[in-house]
């Protein structure tokens, strides 16, 4: 059933048209399984890049237009388009993504989430009327689109992400242009083109490229339409990002990598704490922003809960994605693979243990388990994008709290505690946009901002921080009688 996605939809999307990119090279699609090609898409070149942006430029004005009424209607039909193919969408995540069915159905419900909120941010924005010092003047504020938004989507999260940032902007007045990542093109590129093509979104307004920065520089980035980019990534692609646009007087609204910390503190429910671990640290491989690079243990239990940690980690299925029994597929590609295991060897080298030691095939990357990492290593302070955890222990609170802030990221985390107060304490204490007590450290919700501080990005998104990404405050001034002025 996947398999007519990979056909169909290997184009480029751009002013209501499907074609193929004029560029001179093909981006090949593979399944990071089995190494299977999915597809083959000529890339888009600066030309098309201008046309998109222009596309979305030319139809803006008038869907800003539109009853907000009217735009919610598209965003109702997508998400039941999405609840209709959810098992082909599922499908197409596992071959591209090698996401596996458990990760297929989690992000599925993230992103309708999501889409239900889109419905909503249509009628969301509100003006004020604020009062003036002048007795016969009446000050209006107005929330407008920003006008064309571009945004940049990652590969381990795509229809989410592409979505998250996409149908917000959309509901709001703006138009889209999306380039989604060369490793996902079509879950996070033209598939949800052609969902909202679908559900009757007007030609022209969302425009999908996918290339490559070999073929189009920083076009994506310069170019004078795009008033706010939404990126996805890497920090240290982020801080590109963030100095391109500040040059172009642009809005960069940045979600980038974390280092996250999952914390044990001396009375926590010790099973629980293992099964939250586990997941926060190898959910989708462990390619997830927000997942448990560092597991924090008190010395009271570090015993107890590694013998158990260690045991779960080790009865984890690794295999095919689309068994569903398989918990760990694999990585996106071999570059990830192979970063992977230089972390090992560098860990091992600073004299690090492994506890669990898994082994490499290809892009199937089985989990590994450190311990006793030197305090001064560059491992725990970096993001780790795979199944690779590092067991840290600590004597009381105190160390815990300077361990956790010792990284240049702060994205999400999580403490284990039977004293919730205690552990909202402790969660103030981190240098963190997002922290959870009792709870794993990946989660995502519609109203609360996402985002994080330091390295890990610049900006929220969700809820009302959405409404402030994607939209512009206008200050309109009445003057009901006369002004006075001095010459």
């Amino acid at each position: 059933m996947s398999s007519s996605y990979f056909t169909d939809l290997a184009q480029q999307y751009i002013d209501g048209r499907w074609r193929p990119g004029t560029g001179s090279w093909d981006i090949i699609d593979f399944n990071p399984y089995d190494g299977e090609k999915l597809a083959s898409i000529t890339i888009a070149t600066v030309d098309e890049v201008d046309e998109a942006y222009r596309a979305a430029a030319r139809t803006q004005k008038e869907w800003a237009a539109t009853n907000p009424y009217a735009r919610r209607a598209v965003f109702e039909k997508a998400l039941r388009i999405v609840e209709e193919r959810e098992q082909e969408i599922a499908e197409v995540i596992v071959a591209e993504l090698g996401g596996t069915r458990l990760k297929a159905g989690f992000e599925l419900h993230l992103a309708k989430e999501f889409l239900r909120e889109s419905v909503n941010l249509a009628l969301r924005p509100e003006g004020k009327i604020i009062p003036s010092p002048g007795d016969t003047k009446e000050n209006r504020l107005y929330l407008v689109p920003v006008g064309v938004v571009g945004v940049i989507s990652p590969f381990n999260f795509p229809f989410l992400l592409s979505l998250k940032s996409v149908a917000p902007a959309l509901a709001l007045g703006n138009g889209v242009v999306l380039k989604p990542h060369q490793n996902t093109p079509i879950v996070g590129g033209s598939l949800v083109a052609k969902i909202l093509e679908d559900a009757g979104l007007p030609a022209g307004l969302l425009n999908v490229v996918i290339t490559d920065i070999a073929e189009i520089g920083d076009a994506f980035l310069e170019h004078p339409v795009p008033k706010v980019i939404s990126f996805t990534g890497s920090d240290k692609v982020g801080r590109h990002v963030a100095t391109v646009c500040a040059a172009q007087f642009k809005r960069s609204i940045l979600e980038l990598g974390g280092n996250s910390a999952l914390v044990v503190l001396d009375d926590a429910d010790v099973d629980y704490a293992v099964d939250a671990a586990v997941f926060s640290r190898f959910v989708h491989q462990g390619q997830v922003c927000m997942a448990a690079n560092r597991i924090l243990v008190d010395r009271s239990v570090e015993t107890e809960f590694t013998e158990k940690f260690v045991a779960k980690v080790r009865s984890l299925k690794v295999g095919d994605p689309g068994d569903p029994e398989t918990v760990i597929g694999p990585v996106i590609n071999s570059s990830q693979a192979d970063a992977l295991s230089s972390v090992v060897t560098q860990a091992l080298a600073e004299g690090a243990t492994a506890l669990v030691q898994g082994t490499t095939t290809d892009n199937l990357v089985e989990p590994t388990v450190l311990t006793g990492l030197p305090a001064d290593s560059g491992v725990l302070r970096q993001e780790i994008f795979g199944p690779v955890a590092l067991l840290v222990p600590f004597d009381g609170e105190e160390e815990a709290v300077r361990i956790v802030n010792d990284t240049p990221y702060g994205l999400s985390g999580a403490v284990h505690t039977a004293d919730v107060e205690r552990g909202v304490s402790f969660a103030k204490r981190i240098d963190t946009g997002m922290f959870h007590v009792n709870d794993g450290t990946v989660h995502d919700e519609p109203l609360v901002p996402f985002g994080g501080e330091k390295s890990s990005g610049v900006g929220r998104l969700n809820g009302e921080a959405t409404v402030e990404a994607f939209t512009t405050q206008k200050w309109i001034s009445i003057q009901h009688g006369r002004s006075f002025f001095p010459f």
